[in-house]
């Protein structure tokens, strides 16, 4: 399916999430800025992009730092680009309050960066020439939105829907809150025309209705058990610290863990395993899964396909 005149999608794998730049006679903007360690990268694609044209404003679905962690260089780059985020997120991005904001819970990077305005539920916004509607989207994360473009019958999903599946249910780590949540987002989806996905991480796709029909699945697997979902975001925050240094000594790998808070809780919660144990099974998991590999005394990286 052929994307409308102006807008652009840059697929950035899954250390950053994609960004989507929108370009017309009136303005460029970008939905979501990926992740801190490839800000140089974003920076350029961007440029090369806009071609000379300020870039006036970013959009992030949520302040997870793969999805705002290029914020602050585009902004320094571009000093009158305008900052939007989620209306719940506002005053802790404006007071930079590092407790409620979730980059160190999650052990992600995430350079200080302003935001000017906030995003709104049903709010309208104008991107490449077309309305595009905003839907809050709980579960992945709390506050976080999805845009609809009904004209074209196009989705960003953010992390609330992949081709094959969704992002880690983050907040039932902690508690009981987000299986009901990614649940009934899905279900927003599923009620809209949607004829074209771009999601936050992977390719674009059409076949909506088996991508949602495989959500609801996972989501079904996981709710019956949230020892499940503590596991899968044990390895994912793990693989994303992985992805980020390419390597860390085997040795390190307890100290590592235990130094990401939401790592910490999810194991007492779900698993209490004590800091060697869980080091050894979550290493195990990630060899397994294809995900990394053990060279001599170190655990490595192995990128994921698209």
């Amino acid at each position: 399916m052929k994307l409308p005149d102006g807008m652009h999608v840059l697929e950035r794998g899954w250390l950053s999430s994609n960004n989507i730049v929108f370009i017309d006679d009136e303005r460029t903007a970008i939905v979501d800025t990926g992740y801190k360690s490839h800000e140089e990268q974003t920076l350029q694609l961007v440029q090369a992009l806009l071609a000379g044209r300020p870039l006036d404003a970013i959009y992030n679905t949520h302040l997870h730092s793969d999805h705002c962690g290029g914020n602050r260089i585009l902004q320094e780059a571009y000093p009158k680009v305008r900052t939007s985020v989620p209306e719940a997120e506002f005053r802790r991005v404006e007071n930079w309050e590092t407790r409620l904001l979730t980059f160190k819970a999650t052990g992600q990077r995430c350079d200080k960066f302003r935001a000017e305005e906030s995003v709104k539920a049903n709010q309208k916004i104008r991107l490449g020439g077309n309305d595009w509607v905003v839907h809050c989207a709980p579960g992945h994360h709390p506050y976080s939105y999805i845009l609809f473009c009904e004209k074209h019958g196009i989705l960003l999903s953010a992390d609330a829907l992949w081709e094959k599946g969704f992002g880690v249910i983050f907040p039932a780590l902690d508690s009981w809150a987000g299986f009901k949540e990614t649940r009934d987002t899905l279900d927003m989806i599923e009620a809209m025309d949607v004829r074209l996905v771009i999601p936050g991480h992977g390719r674009p796709f059409t076949q909506v209705q088996e991508a949602i029909e495989a959500a609801h699945s996972r989501l079904n697997y996981l709710e019956a058990d949230p020892l499940r979902n503590a596991q899968n975001g044990i390895k994912v925050l793990t693989k994303f610290l992985l992805m980020d240094k390419q390597r860390v000594k085997l040795s390190e790998v307890p100290k590592l863990l235990a130094s990401v808070p939401l790592i910490s809780v999810a194991n007492r919660r779900h698993l209490s395993y004590g800091e060697i144990h869980l080091a050894y099974w979550t290493v195990t998991q990630l060899k397994r899964a294809g995900a990394a590999r053990v060279e001599g005394d170190e655990l490595v990286n192995i990128e994921p396909a698209n």
